[in-house]
């Protein structure tokens, strides 16, 4: 075994094969996979080997398309068959609700480049005789899917490297991980190896291999059985195989297995396997069978497609698998942990294992995964994700595999986590609450005698009239909303400027002043729209989105701050709330000594001060185009701040509002948000954020690639369109249409209750991007006219927001 390499990969299932090729695709050719026994012993083997492009976030389609397709690359390249099967995917739907998200699929699709069509029960059960369309009331196919063989194709994949010139060692159990100062000593029983980099592709013992450089991954495992039947008379004489097919209302999937039939089930209550720690000796070995729990179950199935139920049972597999908290796999670099980086959780690895080797090598060859990849990075969970939190939130994300999880929908297992000290009176004035990295914030606020729950659906719901009084509320007169799930940084230190210049692309303001801060990648994208207020001049707190607080720690951690500069989360120490709308000066100054007044306090002015009994850090801005101020405290003032104004308002008619309604007042202002608009596929001139650069900076990360830009013109931008109204707002990701073409696509939407439309966020091509300009969109299946508005709908030259 040789002494060093490049990179170390751990784990020699699909995934870290894939991931050893793609480095030595990508030119690190001094590349050492280690696997403890045999090549896919561990869940690898046992796989149903099923593959497809289904996926509710755009880019992860994306990269499963990127998969399916490589695998004809990597045949040639190897020599080594994966055993395809290529008979696309069929989706059935049993209710309205699944029948919506079919619909959505299919309006995703278009702009994604898949073939993919709503077909009639007829042709769904032309593609598979087997199923019982008196179950059903709608189907989908996809061209893209199909199965293949799991060992054939992680072993073309490490031939494919092989003859790249990486080196594979079996039968090598990876014992300790020590840093170096130029990198790793990876211990193996047969000694060690010296590397650069180490990625855990562990699968089953990923956990594990975490736990060997201090960190804790939010991974388990869960058992997963499906039955392989008997040679089926259905299947006798057709020219091709059935198509593979999910079953929504049966949480059931199926293909066909020779002549008979492979089906599987994720049931409601599954179990946990290993739930501490994965037995050393696990080498491709199965589970015990647990027919009479799974039963009632596989008993769906069998009245869905009825031949299997009278079809015995050729094989049955119970293998675990293993799934993170949201069931996305877990990507990228570690914070704190130089050159570690994971690859782990993949449950779909013949779907995703190609693009999670593709991205990750990017990643660790040029600093950048070359696309967004947020909602697989592992940066989306926080240190809420403890082993508790974990073990409660796999068994319900393995039960809804099959099932929908609607756009307004929260889930309910490991909530509450995180509380601010004025949960329990929101919770008391009706607060319906939800969970942004795992903080609990108020979505919308149930009036006295309505349940403080919602109907989930694709459609409007009982919300809808709610949420319309809370943005008439604000725009009419003064609302509360709670900050503190907003992400918070302080920074600190003699060299705090000079580092934050390099870091941001915007000018850093000056003590007193608040200014809108992107911050983008080497390749001139944006990885950040915050702001930044400046406290004095060696100190400063910026904001942003509460989602991405790791993945912003980690980009600051990357980003080197020098000795005399200290970067630490506030997220816990600070809370936060904002007054909105053109009574908010009036209920303020009623608490404060500071002049409130339009001169004295402009828009984007600081003031570190006091407000009733709190010591604030009082700004005045805000996310929904009225007059608006923020003011964060520490915890232990929070409750006193909110109980004053609370009183100091009762007069004002102050209501309390939560994230529906500002998602409807910021697009009424066309404000984009991160993660939802402003993401890292995206550039300063798409989303206008360029607007907010200091191209006259000598140097900040992205600047070439922010000039180039520039110089060149965006190729797409980013724009707001009311659209023709119905009973239905846009999710995300609908394909937008002109000509029969789809030539752009939805990234958020709301319906404006202060202007009466139904808007939708997206990018259209630059050229396209009029106003007046008219396209339509795919919602739930309906063409609806789209017209482009350039400027906002609501107070387009911002005087309220300015008063």
């Amino acid at each position: 075994m040789k002494d060093s390499a490049r990179a170390v990969i751990i784990g020699g299932g699909v995934v870290g094969a894939s991931v050893l090729y793609h480095l030595a695709k990508t030119g690190w050719r001094d590349v050492l996979l280690l696997e403890r026994s045999e090549l896919t012993s561990g869940s690898t083997w046992h796989a149903a080997g099923g593959m497809h492009t289904f996926n509710g976030e755009a880019n992860i389609s994306r990269l499963q398309k990127y998969t399916i397709d490589l695998y004809r690359e990597i045949e040639q390249l190897s020599g080594q068959s994966c055993g395809l099967h290529p008979n696309g995917g069929l989706m059935l739907a049993a209710t309205s609700g699944e029948l919506d998200s079919l619909k959505l699929i299919c309006s995703r699709a278009r702009y994604l480049g898949m073939e993919t069509e709503m077909i009639s029960l007829a042709e769904a059960e032309r593609l598979n005789p087997l199923i019982d369309t008196s179950h059903f009331i709608g189907a989908l196919w996809r061209a893209d899917g199909g199965h293949c063989d799991p060992s054939g194709t992680t072993h073309a994949y490490v031939k494919a490297a092989q003859q790249l010139g990486a080196s594979v060692e079996r039968f090598t159990r990876v014992i300790a991980l020590t840093p170096r100062h130029d990198g790793w000593e990876v211990h193996t029983d047969k000694g060690t190896v010296r590397a650069e980099h180490v990625v855990n592709c562990a699968g089953l013992w990923a956990r594990e291999v975490g736990q060997m450089v201090g960190i804790e991954l939010p991974v388990l495992a869960m058992e997963h059985h499906y039955l392989i039947t008997e040679d089926l008379p259905e299947l006798a004489g057709l020219p091709r195989e059935i198509v593979n097919t999910t079953d929504y209302a049966g949480e059931i999937y199926m293909r066909q297995e020779r002549r008979g039939a492979l089906i599987g089930t994720y049931e409601p209550h599954g179990v946990v396997w290993a739930p501490v720690k994965t037995p050393d000796d696990f080498t491709m070995q199965l589970l015990p069978e647990d027919f009479e729990r799974l039963a009632p179950y596989f008993e769906v199935g069998f009245r869905h497609f009825p031949a299997l139920g009278r079809a015995g049972i050729r094989k049955a597999v119970n293998g675990p698998f293993t799934f993170a908290p949201d069931g996305n796999p877990l990507v990228g670099p570690v914070r704190g942990v130089r050159n570690y980086w994971v690859a782990c959780a993949v449950m779909a690895g013949f779907s995703q294992g190609g693009g999670i080797g593709l991205v990750l090598s990017r990643w660790m060859a040029g600093n950048d995964p070359g696309q967004d990849i947020l909602s697989m990075d592992v940066a989306r969970f926080g240190a809420f994700a403890t082993p508790k939190y974990t073990a409660l939130k796999v068994p319900e994300n393995y039960s809804r595999r099959f099932r929908l999880t609607y756009p307004n929908e929260e889930l309910p297992a490991a909530r509450p986590v995180r509380r601010s000290p004025i949960y329990d009176r929101l919770i008391a004035a009706g607060a319906v609450m939800g969970a942004n990295f795992a903080l609990e914030n108020a979505l919308w606020f149930a009036p006295a005698g309505m349940a403080p729950t919602e109907t989930p659906t694709y459609r409007r719901s009982e919300a809808f009239p709610i949420v319309r009084a809370e943005c008439q509320g604000v725009r009419g007169g003064v609302g509360i909303y709670e900050t503190t799930n907003y992400g918070k940084y302080e920074v600190t230190g003699r060299g705090a400027r000079a580092w934050l210049d390099r870091v941001f692309a915007c000018r850093i303001p000056k003590p007193g002043r608040l200014g809108l801060a992107p911050m983008l990648n080497p390749a001139g994208r944006i990885v950040g729209d915050l702001s930044i207020a400046c406290l004095a001049e060696d100190r400063f707190l910026i904001v942003g989105s509460g989602f991405a607080e790791e993945f912003h720690l980690r980009w600051f951690w990357l980003s080197e701050p020098p000795p005399d500069v200290f970067v630490r989360s506030a997220a816990s120490t600070l809370c936060g709330v904002s007054l909105a709308g053109p009574r908010s000066r009036e209920l303020l100054q009623r608490l404060t000594r500071i002049d409130l007044s339009a001169a004295a306090f402009r828009l984007f002015r600081v003031a570190e001060t006091a407000v009733g009994l709190a010591p604030v850090i009082l700004t005045r801005a805000g996310f929904t185009g009225e007059l608006s101020y923020e003011m964060w405290t520490t915890p232990d003032y929070f409750a006193t701040l909110y109980d004053e104004l609370r009183d100091a308002g009762a007069g004002l008619g102050l209501i309390h509002f939560g994230g529906r309604a500002l998602s409807s007042l910021r697009l009424e202002k066309a404000y984009g948000s991160f993660n939802k608009d402003f993401r890292p596929d995206y550039t300063p001139g798409e989303t206008g954020l360029d607007r907010y650069i200091d191209f006259n900076k000598p140097d900040f990360t992205g600047r070439a690639a922010a000039i180039a830009e520039r110089d060149a013109g965006p190729r797409r931008r980013f724009v707001v369109m009311e659209v023709a109204d119905a009973d239905a707002e846009v999710v995300g990701y609908e394909s937008i249409m002109q000509e029969g073409a789809a030539v752009g696509y939805v990234t958020s939407g709301a319906y404006g209750h202060c202007v009466g439309k139904s808007l939708a966020a997206g990018y259209v091509p630059a050229a396209l991007a009029r106003d007046g300009a008219r396209f339509e969109i795919d919602i739930l299946g309906e063409m609806r006219a789209a017209t482009v508005r350039l400027e906002p709908l609501y107070d387009p030259k911002g005087l309220r927001l300015r008063g």
